[in-house]
């Protein structure tokens, strides 16, 4: 594996820490992945915006000025300081971590840019701890695989809980196969949109929308 593929696989290791720490799925667990704090540098590669494509992902979930949304398993704040700037100071991001050290980063982050709206939230066993009935969009960056099958149906009713009527779930997964940067297939934490889709409909969601980026899908559910 390439050094920008062992900094990508990292970064999936950090957006999806809460569901590692908080004992969702034990195959998380077992892969020990919560990401160093020492290493955030990993996850500020000079083209990750190109193929990860942030202003895609916030448009098609109409993130926009004003809106309230949330960044789960937030880890350096690379996503959240993209969607403060989007909603302005007029809307709040919420960027829920497990690992106090992310949320310190955060915080630094987001003081060092002037960014007033951003609040961090410590993540709580089996729950990212969000206001109940608030949120526009809830943002899941690679967070998903981690979830093991069994409780990933849970997980989704638990984001939903946190939307207003109108609310948005994006949830972004490498594609199957191979190319690109990313975990190895081998690595096994590559999801079918199929299967997402699937826990959307047992959970009392439906896909409102699919976006199809360079290396990744992006699902967006509603009620």
């Amino acid at each position: 594996m390439n050094a920008l593929a062992v900094a990508l696989a990292l970064a999936v290791s950090a957006s999806g820490s809460w569901l590692q720490a908080s004992g969702l799925g034990q195959t998380a667990a077992q892969h020990g992945r919560l990401f160093p704090p020492q290493d955030l540098g990993l996850l500020e590669g000079p083209d990750r915006e190109a193929w990860q494509k942030p202003d895609q992902i916030m448009d098609a979930l109409g993130i926009a000025d004003g809106s309230v949304v949330a960044d789960i398993g937030a880890g350096a704040g690379w996503f959240t300081i993209r969607l403060a700037r989007r909603v302005g100071p007029n809307g709040k991001v919420y960027a829920e971590d497990v690992q106090r050290e992310m949320l310190d980063a955060i915080r630094r982050r987001v003081g060092r840019e002037e960014l007033r709206n951003v609040e961090t939230r410590l993540g709580t066993a089996r729950a990212p701890n969000l206001p109940a009935g608030a949120l526009d969009a809830v943002l899941v960056v690679d967070v998903y695989p981690e979830v093991e099958d069994r409780d990933r149906v849970t997980f989704l009713q638990s984001l939903a809980g946190s939307l207003k009527a109108t609310g948005r779930i994006g949830i972004v997964n490498y594609k199957p196969g191979r190319g690109g940067p990313g975990p190895a297939p081998s690595e096994g934490v590559r999801v079918e949109s199929a299967l997402v889709e699937r826990d959307a409909e047992a959970a009392g969601l439906r896909v409102v929308a699919r976006e199809n980026l360079p290396y990744q899908y992006l699902l967006v559910l509603g009620r």
